[in-house]
């Protein structure tokens, strides 16, 4: 079975496959994964089941699938602290799936470090587009060439291997979503990436009504990478339109 791996470099990263049938492992009430189950195994994945946090953790650290479907509320846990725990050790993506929906929530179990969220009552179709989006971006993500550490200029370098920003020499990490976000905007300095072509490789949709998700993140970024992100520098805003990073392979900005 896959395991989660550590590199030479001491990071972890999650293998992921290509050939075999993916497996999405579903933390969740019994009712709640029946339903998903049929779903997810008539688009051919491999449905794992959890009901408690116990069994989830167990899973993914003896046989780490290709994405988690977490609920908050759980028998034994809180699923947060589980998201908290699983970004300790690796980018396996987890997609929340809860009653719980207050705009406090959502916040913060992204900020944490999950990839989407969504609520009941739900709509499988949906939850199961979703879930495909997500396993699509990761593929590009582990697909697409990356340089071992990018110079931006004196302050700021960025090290994608290890999922860091290096800024004025201090090492800040880089969630799963914001190493994507970065990645897509550097590779495009210099030039406004439009909010759909953002949601699209980063979210795996183009739907406008996920357009917060970008706004999140971005804010997430110029947090950890400006000196002063109220007035940023390196990823500036075209209202309306999208984000562009600073040319910083031409030297102008």
């Amino acid at each position: 079975m896959m395991k989660v791996t550590e590199r030479r470099d001491g990071a972890q990263y999650t293998p992921v496959r290509f050939l075999e049938k993916k497996q999405i492992l579903v933390v969740n009430e019994p009712r709640t994964v029946n339903l998903v189950r049929m779903s997810l195994e008539l688009e051919g994945y491999e449905v794992l089941e959890a009901n408690t946090g116990a069994e989830a953790l167990k899973y993914v650290y003896s046989q780490p699938p290709d994405l988690v479907i977490l609920d908050i509320q759980l028998p034994d846990d809180n699923g947060l602290r589980i998201v908290r725990l699983l970004r300790e050790q690796s980018n396996l993506p987890v997609m929340i799936l809860t009653e719980q929906d207050s705009e406090a929530d959502k916040t913060y179990a992204l900020h944490i470090g999950a990839d989407d969220y969504m609520t009941k009552p739900f709509s499988v179709r949906e939850l199961t587009s979703r879930a495909k989006a997500i396993l699509r971006r990761v593929e590009w993500t582990h697909t697409s060439p990356i340089s071992t550490i990018v110079k931006v200029d004196d302050r700021l370098q960025v090290d994608f291997n290890r999922n860091e920003v290096i800024v004025a020499g201090e090492r800040i990490r880089l969630r799963p979503t914001e190493r994507r976000l970065l990645h897509l905007l550097m590779e495009n300095s210099g030039w406004t990436v439009p909010h759909t072509k953002l949601l699209r490789f980063v979210w795996g949709c183009e739907e406008m009504a996920y357009a917060h998700y970008v706004r999140l993140y971005v804010n997430y970024l110029r947090a950890k990478i400006e000196e002063d992100p109220a007035i940023p520098y390196y990823i500036l805003s075209e209202r309306g339109y999208g984000y562009r990073f600073i040319d910083f392979k031409g030297g102008e900005n």
